[in-house]
């Protein structure tokens, strides 16, 4: 049964696995996406309190091996903007 189920915030297996036990022991917590939001959405956790940052350090040999995908990407979104602020860095 649980190969077939492809969404869900929490599966409890068996007789002698709770909701309470998933609420507060086994981790999982007790706010789980509901309404169907499972399809795109996870279980609140502990990563939801904790800040998280990205660092992106390109190199201009390692930039222009990207650009043209960089540059394409952007054009398909319309951000004008960053198109350009590809093209200055080699213009």
């Amino acid at each position: 049964m649980l190969e077939k189920i492809r969404n869900a915030g929490a599966v409890f297996i068996g007789p002698h696995s709770p909701v309470a036990v998933g609420d507060y022991i086994a981790g999982p917590n007790h706010v789980l996406p509901t309404g169907g939001t499972a399809r795109f959405a996870s279980p609140l956790g502990v990563y939801d309190f904790v800040k998280h940052q990205s660092i992106i350090g390109y190199t201009k040999p390692a930039l222009k091996n990207v650009w043209k995908d960089v540059k394409l990407l952007a054009e398909i979104e319309g951000l004008d903007g960053h198109a350009r602020s590809i093209d200055v860095r080699f213009s």
